[in-house]
């Protein structure tokens, strides 16, 4: 597995060249995101729909 710097050097490279700072940090986040949510699934870290929808009916609260 490559270093986080590996990681974000090439998402900061697929960017395209007039991307601003906020886009780019919106893709690594991105990315952060979707790497965490993947090893959650892989390591059985999850939550039901219907837990999932009384999270959110607290969040709306």
């Amino acid at each position: 597995m490559s270093s986080a710097k590996d990681q974000m050097t090439k998402i900061i490279q697929q960017q395209p060249d007039d991307s601003s700072y906020d886009e780019i940090f919106r893709e690594l986040a991105f990315a952060r995101m979707v790497e965490r949510g993947l090893k959650d699934s892989r390591e059985n870290h999850k939550i039901s729909n219907e837990e999932m929808q009384h999270r959110i009916k607290i969040w709306q609260k």
